[in-house]
């Protein structure tokens, strides 16, 4: 029997608790009216919703109800809900304005609802593709949505539409944006933006010249992806035919000897230049679904600031190579050399430096004096971005700074703010993005956590020896332990064959057999040597209420840890995790899964020092992704804590409970289990919510923690 529709003053005195209207004056009323016409599943349905939009602003979740049953005349629930979510999302990227669009635009939002259903949505898509533009070669891009629903890119920044529909199926639409991507990548990487634009633009038709341009590095490009992304080349001609409505018709001669010369391995911006002069403006091939469209007074104003930035880097860290090479070999001289603008450094190119035009940073070396210089990393990723924009080191770029020459504080105003993320472009070098569960709005904020990955410093200390030393009876007891667990053999049940007889299974044999059923053979048990195949990632709290002695107490654990599982052969890694607010989540790396455990991991351990707060569900999704690359059968993600999750602003209490739990509940769907380790006397009041009641240990004694992280792991393991 379906329940009775709420009255007026039901819903009334409902819709007040979620406007807050004795303080923000929203007539309730007005939107009882509405709702109170409607069955009570219907009733339901927009107050479940008018209570979620409300979390997040009350003027909003009012006139979502004015507007929800015109919304619902128009759609089924389940797009109602995507455009109350869509509202909710442009108040997180653009505040409240933008998000009253939504809502007070609902034709429009009906009107391009097909376009929601099936077409690729950047916001949703950003997660795989900033991963993928960042493990191209090159300078490191970055992806943002563009106002003008172009896309395009002004050699930092590739721009795509908030929404791909071009095709039928969202998978198609989701690969377009990947093509172009790569595409635009393509046009910074191999040498487009070296063209003389102004120059070849200076004609009577320079709108027509610029589609010419654009038809020649097309092919260009093409067979440069071909070469570097073989699998993805196949896909973006595959898109050419999807969305081409003419049926391709063959070349003219001209054409066919064109897209053999750029076509060639070699082929550069002089080919694309001469065969201009061979092509007539009625013999342009339609543009495709992905190669974008060209902003070059954005690409010129972008290009002239970096050039000129990183043009002062990049002498200015000569000079202090100098200094160092320089040092190195006048031992005796205490005196700092001194650098002026006639040290000029050598290009030596090795065997490969046919490659150069490819933009390969690996084809070059320094020298000075006659001498190699070693090039750090953040040099060599300086000299990639140059070679990306001149194809070589200019000559002008290898004389060391003078003293004085640059004041580098002129080119500070162009790092980016943190408050950059509410456009949700802020993406540099060592950061990433991250979703954050709303468990109110019932819905993620998207793209909202920025998580940079940092390196802890080593410090050569006496902590190991002292670790060591301190607990050098429980570390034999230990090793002792993991020996025999290394060796040990594994009992396996209900075998066809074996060493002796499965009693549970004789048993349950014979109830069958009684029963009238067949006799299964599988009645043996057998001992068995297991490979281990055991991942295990330790994530360890570095929050400001670590400090003292539980600091110390997770220092000397990792220390004992590590220690034994060198005798497993385990493969494990160790992150500390700390920060202020969801701009500044830091990631710090003490030990990746590809490093050997030696007299430097040794010295991060030793250095981890409490920091600030504890966001950890952005942490986790971080691990998950990273677990997500590393093969094995077994994947443990222990966590080594001393409260429940807190942050600065509004994460806390039930919020950062129900965040960490969504994070943890992703992580264990892809195959990871979780588990944590707390000294929080509280805990149990939240971590069987988060973890599960069989997923967490809760030591009451600091001094206890090295043991009791060790003999848990050993428990998880086997």
């Amino acid at each position: 029997m379906p329940r009775p529709a709420l009255t007026f003053e039901e819903i009334t005195e409902v819709v007040d608790v979620y406007f807050d209207a004795e303080f923000t004056f929203i007539k309730s009323e007005d939107a009882a009216e509405l709702i109170v016409k409607q069955t009570r599943s219907v009733q339901d349905f927009i107050l479940n919703l008018c209570k979620r939009i409300a979390a997040t602003n009350e003027e909003l979740a009012f006139q979502f109800t004015l507007n929800s049953i015109r919304a619902l005349e128009a759609m089924d629930q389940h797009m109602v809900e995507a455009w109350a979510m869509t509202a909710t999302d442009n108040y997180d990227r653009k505040g409240l304005a933008p998000a009253m669009t939504v809502i007070r635009d609902l034709d429009n939002y009906v009107h391009t609802a097909h376009i929601n259903a099936c077409g690729a949505v950047l916001d949703e898509e950003m997660s795989v593709l900033l991963p993928f533009v960042q493990g191209l070669s090159g300078r490191k891009l970055k992806i943002a949505e563009s106002e003008d629903n172009l896309a395009y890119t002004d050699t930092e920044t590739i721009f795509l539409p908030a929404i791909t529909a071009l095709l039928e199926e969202s998978k198609d639409n989701f690969l377009i944006y990947k093509a172009t991507v790569a595409f635009l990548w393509a046009q910074i990487q191999f040498g487009t933006f070296r063209l003389p634009f102004d120059t070849a633009l200076e004609c009577k038709d320079p709108e027509t010249q610029l589609k010419k341009i654009t038809a020649l590095e097309t092919i260009r490009l093409e067979a440069c992806i071909k070469r570097e992304l073989p699998g993805l080349y196949r896909d973006m001609q595959s898109l050419k035919q999807k969305t081409t409505d003419s049926v391709e018709q063959a070349l003219p001669e001209n054409w066919q000897h064109i897209v053999e010369k750029l076509s060639a391995e070699h082929a550069n911006v002089d080919d694309t230049l001469h065969c201009l002069t061979l092509i007539d403006d009625d013999q342009l091939p339609d543009p495709c679904c992905f190669q974008g469209t060209f902003k070059l007074d954005q690409v010129a104003d972008v290009m002239q600031k970096r050039i000129e930035k990183e043009k002062a880097y990049f002498r200015i860290t000569l000079s202090e190579l100098a200094k160092e090479s320089l040092k190195k070999n006048n031992d005796t001289s205490d005196d700092e050399p001194e650098i002026d603008a006639d040290t000029t450094f050598n290009v030596r190119k090795n065997v490969d430096s046919e490659n150069m035009q490819q933009n390969n940073p690996g084809t070059i070396e320094l020298e000075l004096e006659g001498e190699l210089v070693a090039i750090p990393d953040h040099v060599q990723e300086l000299i990639t971005s140059i070679i990306v924009d001149f194809g070589e080191i200019p000559p002008e770029h290898l004389h060391a700074a003078g003293p004085g020459e640059y004041d580098l504080k002129k080119y500070e105003e162009d790092m980016l703010n943190p408050d950059d993320v509410w456009q949700g472009t802020y993406h540099v070098e060592g950061a990433e993005l991250y979703n954050e569960w709303n468990f109110k709005r019932q819905h993620y904020h998207k793209n909202w956590c920025v998580l940079r990955e940092l390196d802890i410093k080593p410090k050569y200390d006496d902590f190991v020896t002292t670790t060591l030393d301190k607990h050098k009876g429980l570390l034999k007891s230990l090793r002792h332990t993991f020996e025999i667990l290394r060796g040990e053999d594994k009992l396996l049940k209900r075998q066809a064959y074996g060493d002796d007889i499965d009693i549970d299974a004789l048993v349950e044999a014979y109830g069958d057999v009684k029963s009238g059923m067949e006799m299964t053979d599988r009645l043996f048990t057998k001992m068995h040597k297991e490979e281990r195949n055991v991942a295990v990632m330790f994530m360890v709290d570095m929050s400001g209420s670590t400090k003292g002695w539980i600091n110390d107490a997770e220092r000397e654990s990792l220390i004992l840890l590590s220690e034994v599982i060198q005798i497993l052969g385990d493969r494990f890694a160790i992150y500390g995790f700390s920060g202020v607010t969801r701009t500044r989540c830091e990631l710090y790396k003490i030990k990746a899964f590809d490093e050997e455990y030696d007299d430097e991991i040794k010295a991060r351990i030793s250095n981890i020092q409490p920091k600030d707060y504890t966001r950890m569900g952005v942490f986790i999704r971080h691990m998950t992704r990273i677990f997500n690359e590393v093969e094995a059968s077994t994947k443990l993600l222990i966590t080594i804590s001393d409260g429940k999750p807190d942050d600065y602003d509004t994460y806390r209490g039930e919020y950062g409970v129900e965040d960490t739990r969504q994070a943890l509940y992703e992580a264990h769907r892809d195959g990871i289990h979780p588990y944590c380790i707390t000294i929080d006397e509280e805990a149990r009041d939240y971590l069987p919510h988060m973890y599960g009641a069989a997923n967490y240990s809760v030591i009451d004694d600091v001094a206890q923690l090295p043991l009791k992280v060790s003999d848990i792991y050993r428990r998880l393991t086997t």
